[in-house]
């Protein structure tokens, strides 16, 4: 339940934010779509790019394999 609640809380947040931009970008909501397609590429890249280094991070004391053929 808390894990529902805390996704729940960050996707609230990241729509607060969402809005924000469009605000400051002075875009309506609903966006047109290039903006909205923007939009998703960079969600797309931000978690690619999140899941890497956090992957890198996590890892970095993990001593990398070598072969021994």
């Amino acid at each position: 339940m808390r894990t529902l609640a805390r996704n729940g809380a960050v996707s609230f947040a990241a729509g607060l934010l969402a809005g924000v931009l469009y605000w400051l970008l002075g875009v309506r909501s609903p966006a047109p779509p290039w903006i909205s397609l923007v939009g998703l590429l960079g969600i797309l890249v931000g978690e690619y790019a999140a899941r890497t280094l956090l992957g890198r991070w996590r890892n970095r004391g993990t001593p990398t394999p070598t072969a021994t053929d």
